[in-house]
């Protein structure tokens, strides 16, 4: 009998140790989103009273770090063109005559002049967006490569002697057609373009989300 009495203590015992542990722990796991709340509003509140400072530089050093850049190419073409020159054509050409075919191989490069840019041209507004005026696209360089470039055929009249100038002015006229060819086929504007995206890209490194660009008159 005693022993039964015993065992019935024992048992009564761990039913209410294992009862005590469930509730503590029920407590705890019901306590766990209240914990999770305070630590996100502490840090809510720690970042309104401390926030974490947004630097951005002023126009001055957009300016500096712009300008660095000097003539930004942002365009290139290859282009070929074949020319005719010719003089002294007529019903004599064949006597006094001189012509070429030069097939003409080059470069246009365009892009635009950020040494022209001013502290002017640039503004930010209270909002933080920056506004850029930038200058015009332009035509760094048109050259011929003389590597390629060739004369594909020439005729001299039987009474003279081949004109000196003529290739020269071949080649000059080449020059002046590929750069045409260049502008009417968009590089200018393709350039400009390039220079915004490539800008747009230098500024949001800087701290600038909000950039606009427009081109400064002549």
């Amino acid at each position: 009998m005693k022993k039964a009495y015993v065992f019935l203590i024992v048992t009564l015992a761990l039913v209410i140790a294992i009862a005590s542990w469930a509730v503590a722990a029920s407590f705890t796991r019901a306590l766990e989103p209240v914990g999770e709340l305070r630590a996100q509003v502490s840090t809510q509140v720690a970042a309104l009273l401390h926030p974490t400072p947004t630097l951005l530089p002023d126009p001055v050093t957009i300016v500096h770090e712009v300008r660095s850049l000097a003539r930004l190419e942002t365009m290139q073409y290859s282009v070929e063109k074949v020319i005719t020159a010719e003089t002294g054509q007529g019903p004599f050409g064949f006597l006094f005559g001189d012509r070429l075919l030069l097939v003409a191989h080059g470069t246009v490069i365009a892009g635009v002049d950020l040494d022209k840019l001013g502290l002017d041209d640039v503004q930010i507004d209270q909002q933080g967006q920056v506004t850029v005026s930038l200058p015009k696209a332009e035509i760094f360089l048109t050259a011929i490569d003389n590597e390629q470039t060739y004369v594909y055929d020439r005729e001299v009249g039987l009474l003279r002697k081949g004109d000196v100038q003529l290739e020269s002015a071949a080649r000059l006229a080449a020059e002046r057609a590929m750069e045409q060819s260049a502008i009417e086929d968009g590089i200018l504007e393709k350039a400009q373009a390039n220079a915004e995206s490539f800008l747009y890209r230098l500024l949001r490194d800087l701290g600038f989300s909000d950039v606009r660009f427009i081109v400064s008159p002549d």
